[in-house]
């Protein structure tokens, strides 16, 4: 869904890659874990610590990396399409291979990962169906994808695109596309997974305590994690 009718900022937008690449050095300050990491630590359908191999779709700077590796997940690869991002994960270590790829078309072999995460990307997508696809493609017969994105409620309600101030304190938006939550559903189940949980976060004391100007979207749902289940290839 078009971003467009819902923005209430009007920034000027540019593409996730010179976006990320830009904001790079002030995301970690400005990206708090309680949309995404709070939500992941919620789930209780993958089995981080079995895991033989996983996958880090979007690894951006490293965080979610990261969080793996303390559940317990001894081997994991990052994509990122941000050379940036990707120079900084390296530093933070938590991964065994980068590389700079598209996370709708990695370049990786099939049948690779047991686990696959990705967090706060697919608003950055115009459409999901590649993203869901591509991991199917490489992931295992038995794989868990667990993926954490912007609430479409959140994003509709306070017209805010993913953005970031600049050096010189400009605010500038990154491309944004609205997902149903029924994008979602329909994206994983055309490509073959198996939706096995599914959790939402809301604005609560935690995030006001952060972002006390937030107030008025308080008890707003604000992020949604899915986690999808492989069975089988699709042929």
């Amino acid at each position: 869904m078009d971003f467009s009718s819902f923005d209430s900022r009007g920034y000027r937008t540019v593409d996730a890659r010179t976006g990320y690449g830009e904001w790079v050095e002030t995301y970690e300050d400005t990206v708090e874990d309680a949309m995404d990491i709070a939500l992941f630590d919620r789930l209780t359908t993958p089995r981080w610590k079995t895991a033989n191999r996983a996958l880090d779709l979007g690894c951006g700077t490293g965080r979610t990396g990261a969080w793996l590796r303390d559940k317990g997940v001894t081997a994991i690869d990052g994509i990122d399409v941000t050379p940036q991002m990707l120079t900084v994960a390296e530093r933070r270590g938590a991964h065994d291979r980068l590389i700079e790829a598209d996370v709708t078309a990695t370049g990786l072999p099939d049948d690779t990962y047991d686990l696959l995460t990705a967090s706060l990307i697919d608003e950055h997508l115009s459409d999901l169906g590649p993203l869901y696809r591509e991991a199917a493609r490489v992931a295992t017969a038995d794989a868990t994808f667990a993926m954490v994105s912007f609430h479409p409620h959140f994003i509709m309600r306070s017209g805010m695109p993913t953005h970031f101030t600049s050096e010189s304190g400009e605010h500038i938006a990154i491309t944004t596309t609205v997902h149903l939550i029924s994008d979602h559903i329909t994206a994983g189940i055309e490509a073959g997974w198996r939706l096995a949980e599914m959790r939402e976060a809301v604005i609560d004391d935690e995030w006001i305590a952060v972002k006390p100007k937030w107030e008025r979207y308080r008890n707003h749902p604000i992020s949604a994690a899915y986690v999808w289940r492989q069975t089988s290839h699709l042929p």
